[in-house]
């Protein structure tokens, strides 16, 4: 093996990769941490690493942009009534104001279970645990999210029906769909749709495929969790114990369904 072949580090043939643990600190999303490999930020006994594909046992070895890794905090969840007008990011290209430029300062550093759009608005999951951000947003896990929403237009109910098989749209395939018509008013009309796998701006361009403009988009529930009585700016915390429980039940089902014949 040329010395360029060789790995950076040593690794160990036990242990967690990189990026895991700098979900599970709170730094950043598993994704992010990658990205922060590929730019150097992140070492090993004073090594910058230069792939995720490193195993680490001891997390204090650690360090990214010179720091060590805080030690891991409990895992968290707060329940964020997200307004219309601010973007799901830490840092926006435009400039514009952030979901994560109004929370309170007392927060842990959080990250989103899953987006909502700059237009959209209701139930927005933050977590301090990336791992468990990953976690909560696999498909595999089947929650469901339920929406309501606004559209321009007269409403087929056949329409909505022909949802439950899927659609596809300009080679994009979005799994099955459940959309009732709560009330029609008028030239507008409000729907509730709930779905499972949440593709980026799935009910948007669902709806306009259907001829139905998108006015309004509120999430009411992601999985177990609902926006309730939240106000629009208000965050809550999921107290531990209803998280705990939650979790467990989502991975009892997950079990049963992976061990069918």
């Amino acid at each position: 093996m040329s010395d360029d072949q060789k790995p950076d580090v040593t690794v160990p043939e036990k242990g967690e990769r990189v990026a895991k643990l700098l979900a599970r600190a709170g730094l950043c999303s598993r994704r992010d941490a990658e990205r922060w490999i590929a730019e150097g930020r992140v070492s090993l006994r004073g090594t910058v690493l230069k792939s995720p594909a490193i195993n680490v046992v001891d997390p204090s070895e650690l360090t990214v942009n010179g720091k060590p890794l805080p030690g891991a905090e409990r895992s968290r969840l707060f329940r964020y009534h997200k307004p219309v007008g601010l973007v799901t990011t830490h840092r926006d290209e435009k400039g514009r104001p952030t979901v994560f430029d109004s929370l309170p300062k007392a927060l842990p550093r959080v990250i989103s279970v899953g987006r909502l759009d700059l237009n959209s608005e209701g139930l927005l999951l933050l977590t301090n645990d990336g791992e468990l951000a990953r976690k909560m947003e696999l498909p595999a896990n089947g929650w469901l999210r339920r929406y309501k929403v606004r559209v321009h237009g007269h409403i087929d109910p056949a329409q909505l029906e022909s949802l439950a098989n899927g659609v596809t749209i300009e080679g994009i395939s979005y799994g099955p769909i459940e959309a009732v018509l709560e009330r029609q008013q008028g030239a507008n009309a409000w729907i509730v749709v709930s779905l499972r796998e949440g593709k980026n701006r799935e009910i948007r361009r669902v709806m306009q495929h259907l001829q139905l403009p998108v006015s309004r988009l509120i999430r009411l529930a992601y999985g177990p969790f609902q926006l309730g009585s939240l106000k629009g700016g208000d965050i809550e915390e999921v107290p531990p114990r209803v998280l705990r429980d939650q979790l467990s039940i989502t991975d009892a089902n997950h079990r049963r369904q992976t061990s069918r014949p």
